[in-house]
C-alpha cells in the first residue's frame, strides 16, 4: 500500500486512466477516504473506502493522511450531508459540501478532521439510521432536473448508478458504484403490483447486460437519470418516454433492500 488520503475539496473527478483527457468514471465527495494503489507521474490510482471503486486522481487534488488516521476515520461514526449543498465553515475559508458528503463524529453542528473544526447548520443524517422507503423517494426527488453526467454524483451532474448509490447511502445502505453490481443485491420483486416506493429497478441492453437503474416511486412511475434526472412511466416492458413515444429502457429486474 502506497499511502492513504481523504478528499477535503467539494468534489474530485476520478478517471479511468492517469490523464486529464481520460473519461471520468466516478467522483470523490468531500470527506471520502481512499487507499493509494499505484503512482504514475502526477497521478495516483486509488481505491475508495465506501465502495472499493478504483480510479485515478491528480496529485494536486490528493490530501495525504496517515494509516492511523485512515483507520480511525473508517471505523468512526459516519454522517452525511442531507442537503443538495452545504457551506462548511473552517476559519475564514468555506468549502462547499455536496449531498452525500462524509462527516465524522458529527456533534453540535461540528466535526473535526486533522485538528480542523468544520461547522455546518444544514441537515445531517447518521449512517447508522435506516430510513423508510418514502424517505428514499423524498431524497431522490431533490435531484429532479439534475443534468446527466457520466461518472457524476452531484446535483451539478450525475449518472444513473451514482444517483441511486448516493440516495441510498443516506437511507443507510452502501451500494456498489455500477448498476450491474447493484443489481446483484436485494430481493427480487416478481410483479409490478408488489412494488413499493424506493425499490430499485434495473434495465438491460440488447446484449442482456444491465446498463441502467432507477428508483421506483410507485408501480407506475420511476425516477432515474437519463439526459437529466426525471420521472417517467414504467410497465412490465420497461421505461416508457412520453416525449419520445416509445420504451427507452427494457426492464430486467426490480429489487428491494
Amino acid at each position: 500500500m502506497l499511502g492513504f488520503g481523504i478528499n477535503t475539496l467539494s468534489v474530485v473527478p476520478c478517471r479511468a486512466e492517469p490523464s486529464s483527457k481520460s473519461e471520468m468514471i466516478t467522483q470523490l465527495l468531500f470527506g471520502e477516504t481512499y487507499r493509494i494503489l499505484e503512482c504514475q507521474k502526477d497521478w495516483f490510482k486509488i481505491k475508495i473506502s465506501t465502495d472499493n471503486y478504483e480510479g485515478w486522481i491528480n496529485h494536486l487534488q490528493h490530501h495525504e493522511i496517515t494509516e492511523q488516521t485512515f483507520n480511525q476515520l473508517v471505523s468512526s461514526e459516519h454522517s452525511y450531508n442531507a442537503d443538495i449543498f452545504q457551506v462548511l465553515q473552517f476559519g475564514n475559508n468555506p468549502v462547499i459540501s455536496p449531498f452525500g458528503a462524509h462527516y465524522y463524529n458529527f456533534n453540535n453542528n461540528k466535526f473535526i478532521l486533522e485538528n480542523i473544526s468544520y461547522e455546518t447548520f444544514g441537515r445531517v443524517i447518521n449512517r447508522a439510521k435506516k430510513l423508510n422507503h418514502t424517505a428514499i423517494v423524498d431524497y431522490a426527488l431533490m435531484f429532479l432536473n439534475a443534468p446527466y453526467l457520466w461518472g457524476g454524483k452531484t446535483i451539478m451532474g450525475i449518472d444513473c448508478s451514482g444517483f441511486t448509490q448516493n440516495v441510498y447511502k443516506l437511507a443507510g445502505y452502501l451500494l456498489p458504484r455500477d448498476a450491474k453490481d447493484q443489481a446483484v443485491i436485494g430481493t427480487p420483486i416478481t410483479f409490478l403490483d408488489e412494488v413499493q416506493a424506493g425499490d430499485l429497478a434495473f434495465f438491460h441492453n440488447e446484449e442482456g447486460i444491465i446498463t441502467h437503474t432507477g428508483i421506483m416511486i410507485n408501480n407506475e412511475k420511476i425516477i432515474h437519470a437519463s439526459g437529466k434526472v426525471k420521472i417517467d412511466r414504467i410497465d412490465h416492458y420497461g421505461i416508457y418516454s412520453s416525449e419520445l413515444k416509445k420504451h427507452t429502457h427494457f426492464l430486467r429486474v426490480i429489487k428491494r433492500l
